[in-house]
């Protein structure tokens, strides 16, 4: 515990739900860049390496239908194998529910697709179980912009708070300071932050040159 306010996020808190980031998935996602959704789900992903967050990955029928989960975010966490489910609700899947549990956390970051389905029944289930409950927005998808929006409004209703990635991440590391993480904090950004990512990459290139 680092003694900040309740409010933010702390890493030794929460844990982290990836749900059906599956190219069947992705292929339905309409409203929404793929190229950057997917860097957004990697990027989250990421922060759950660099500190040490308690992931749980899951699917839905993987074999059958969807597809396995995206090479891109497995290959981060190659030894947990994603949970796989009949159910369109992961809370209702024992083994899912289950796994949360053993985290210890009562904090959870949500992301998945799509966003009216797979995210939100998991969110709402979770908040009436006495969860706090954060969606990363940029990291989920609706099969339409309504879809998504319309899902974000549901949760939000219901007590879940909205976050991106990127804010996930810096409010992870919280302080410059922290130099355990600020090195790979520096490598996600420069990967898949974007035009801040470019930022640091320039920064580092003009320090370098005197």
């Amino acid at each position: 515990m680092r003694g900040y306010s309740n409010v933010l996020l702390d890493p030794s808190e929460v844990a982290l739900c990836m749900i059906d980031h599956e190219p069947q998935m992705f292929f339905g996602v309409e409203g929404k860049c793929r190229a950057g959704l997917i860097n957004s789900v990697v990027g989250l992903t990421k922060v759950a390496k660099v500190f040490d967050i308690p992931i749980i990955l899951s699917t839905v029928e993987a074999n059958t239908f969807s597809g396995p989960l995206i090479k891109k975010v497995q290959d981060i966490f190659p030894e947990n194998k994603p949970i796989d489910r009949t159910t369109l609700n992961a809370w209702e899947d024992e083994n899912f529910k289950s796994a949360v549990k053993k985290t210890g956390k009562k904090k959870l970051l949500i992301a998945g697709l799509w966003t009216e389905v797979c995210v939100a029944m998991p969110a709402l289930s979770a908040i009436e179980d006495g969860y706090k409950v954060y969606v990363v927005a940029d990291a989920c998808a609706g099969a339409t912009k309504a879809a998504h929006k319309s899902a974000i409004m549901r949760m939000v209703s219901s007590g879940a708070k909205i976050v991106t990635w990127q804010a996930v991440l810096l409010e992870m590391q919280r302080d410059w300071a922290n130099k355990e993480t600020y090195d790979s904090v520096m490598q996600v950004v420069q990967a898949n932050g974007g035009t801040y990512g470019l930022g640091v990459e320039y920064a580092n290139a003009m320090i370098n040159k005197f």
